[in-house]
């Protein structure tokens, strides 16, 4: 990226001071509409790259108004702007933005300046991940992991885990993942009520359905399928059709279900059932666990040189300090 263009963690490193000038090219991450308390539409722009995103406001009587409007989701536009905050968050005013050409598109490093992806090298997360499947002691539990993952071949590898929260990113889903399993590597000795082969094999397949739920190579959004029915019930398609291929044992496959079932951890949140076995209650909670500090860690991958704390994380109902603690 041209040193005259500046990216999203460059611009909320900038001072709070008003009408400071910027360009950047940035990636169209949502549009929507919104209308204000006296009944004026207004658009609410998301933009971003790969070291962040902001939202600004584009109200109707905007030049701007009707070409971001029509413009879909994943466009990639060079805009010209002053920075501005609102209620403490970078939501700068944007005077010109153009769609970037073809040409532009395919110029070295682009896209890998838009697109964000996961911190660890995702060709060794996966080497770890397949570590913990052939980990798996029971046989006809393992081979059933085994059968999902080679029917989602490489597609789960490059799946986000969301499209805001945690880990929502190129190979975020991979990533958070293995974190999980990492997690219940070390923490399964201290409980010897859970079974362990089947909170791992849990661990491993709780989110597949994500695979099927998200879409989008630029921007993430859910697919026909992830509307109509979700991750839980997608993922326990999956894992049940495996399951009975393996020939695994009723009881052992209904288990294995559960923590697909029950993983989201509230009803609220999207759970199938509440977590009632030792597994279902382990996993859900390393799940938690892990989405929790995948938004922490990425506040802090984030965030701009001196900043003392994050925007607040809807996810975690605070903003995250940013600074270590003193040596």
């Amino acid at each position: 990226m041209p040193e005259s263009q500046m990216t999203v963690r460059d611009l909320k490193a900038l001072e709070p001071v008003t009408g400071r000038a910027f360009t950047a090219v940035l990636l169209v991450r949502k549009v929507t509409t919104k209308t204000s308390k006296n009944d004026s539409p207004y658009l609410s722009v998301e933009l971003g790259d790969r070291t962040g995103a902001f939202t600004c406001t584009c109200f109707s009587d905007s030049p701007l108004f009707e070409f971001f409007k029509n413009l879909p989701d994943s466009a990639v536009v060079r805009v010209d702007g002053k920075a501005d905050y609102y209620q403490g968050r970078f939501s700068p005013r944007i005077a010109k933005a153009e769609p970037l050409t073809e040409a532009q598109l395919a110029a070295p490093g682009m896209m890998e300046s838009l697109v964000e992806v996961a911190p660890e090298d995702p060709a060794k997360l996966w080497a770890e991940c397949e570590g913990f499947i052939a980990g798996l002691q029971h046989p006809e539990l393992r081979a059933a992991v085994e059968s999902v993952f080679a029917d989602l071949g490489e597609a789960f590898q490059t799946a986000p885990a969301a499209i805001a929260m945690h880990h929502a990113y190129r190979h975020g889903l991979l990533e958070h993942t293995t974190h999980m399993a990492r997690a219940g590597r070390a923490l399964l000795p201290l409980y010897p009520e859970v079974d362990a082969d089947l909170a791992m094999a849990g661990i491993l397949l709780h989110d597949v359905g994500k695979v099927a739920e998200y879409e989008g190579t630029l921007a993430i959004q859910r697919s026909r399928k992830g509307i109509l029915q979700g991750h839980v019930v997608l993922g326990y398609q999956l894992v049940r059709k495996a399951g009975l291929k393996a020939r695994l044992d009723a009881d052992r496959l209904e288990r294995l279900e559960h923590i697909i079932l029950s993983h989201q951890g509230e009803l609220e949140f999207g759970a199938a059932a509440m977590a009632a076995t030792p597994e279902a209650v382990f996993v859900s909670m390393i799940d938690n666990l892990d989405a929790k500090m995948g938004m922490v860690q990425r506040a802090l991958r984030q965030a701009a040189e001196g900043e003392e704390f994050s925007e607040r994380h809807p996810g975690l109902n605070a903003p995250v300090l940013l600074k270590k603690p003193s040596a």
